[in-house]
């Protein structure tokens, strides 16, 4: 009976004490899960603000208004004249090999823009042609016919393009056509053409070149233009291939 007793009374104070003891436990499930810290974001470029903007802007104004400046000093000329010397490849007759030229060169450009304009070109060719020693040459002691000397000159007209501009250089185009006389036979002594010279006279000349040209002053330059040279001598045409170089000089404003 007695042992009865106290184990009713344990169970009557383990009934009371379960409960506190619940309370008091920590629940994980009340606690909520910490929340998920959002990355970093990533760093933006700065825009501009409109002070940047207005000072770039000034600069490339001014970089502009130099450049145009530049160009109206280099090119807004009415007049160019130009001179030099050059080289030239001629056929001096339909069965010699070719002969080296060498040339002077002048003329004056009258331009209607800055880009166009209309050339007057005059010039001179000389070279020595060599010729086979052949039956009928004077004997030895007299003049040499083996090596005679030979000239030409053309005047020549035309259109002028500028096509590329920059301050200090540019790029032109010109195609000029006109008259041409030779002399082939003037050092032959009286014995003429050999048989192997074209005959003296005129004919047709024209020349198609490409000038590059750079300033060393607004008003100065330096050009060299590779050209092609075609003459109509002896009835045939003489497709010849050289160059010219000399100096520029620009005056009169437009």
């Amino acid at each position: 009976m007695y042992s009865f007793r106290r184990l009713a009374l344990l169970l009557a104070l383990a009934s009371a004490v379960i409960p506190v003891l619940r309370a008091q436990a920590p629940d994980s499930s009340s606690n909520p899960a910490p929340a998920a810290q959002p990355a970093p974001a990533a760093p933006q470029a700065q825009a501009p603000s409109a002070g940047q903007l207005s000072v770039q802007a000034r600069i490339r104004a001014r970089r502009e208004q130099r450049r145009a400046t530049a160009l109206h000093e280099a090119y807004d000329h009415l007049y160019e004249i130009y001179v030099g010397a050059g080289y030239l490849r001629f056929t001096p007759g339909s069965t010699l090999q070719r002969v080296n030229e060498y040339d002077w060169n002048v003329g004056v450009t009258r331009y209607f823009s800055r880009r166009l304009g209309v050339t007057v070109d005059g010039r001179g060719y000389y070279g020595t042609p060599f010729i086979e020693p052949q039956q009928g040459n004077p004997p030895a002691g007299s003049v040499r016919l083996d090596k005679p000397a030979i000239s030409q000159y053309a005047a020549l007209g035309g259109p002028t393009y500028r096509f590329y501009l920059q301050p200090k250089y540019s790029i032109s185009g010109r195609v000029l056509g006109g008259y041409a006389s030779g002399n082939f036979t003037g050092d032959t002594n009286g014995y003429g053409t050999l048989g192997v010279l074209y005959p003296n006279g005129s004919t047709f000349a024209a020349s198609a070149a490409i000038l590059g040209e750079y300033n060393l002053t607004p008003n100065v330059g330096l050009r060299v233009a590779p050209e092609y040279y075609v003459t109509g001598f002896g009835s045939t045409l003489q497709n010849n291939f050289g160059y010219t170089a000399g100096i520029v000089v620009r005056f009169g404003k437009q």
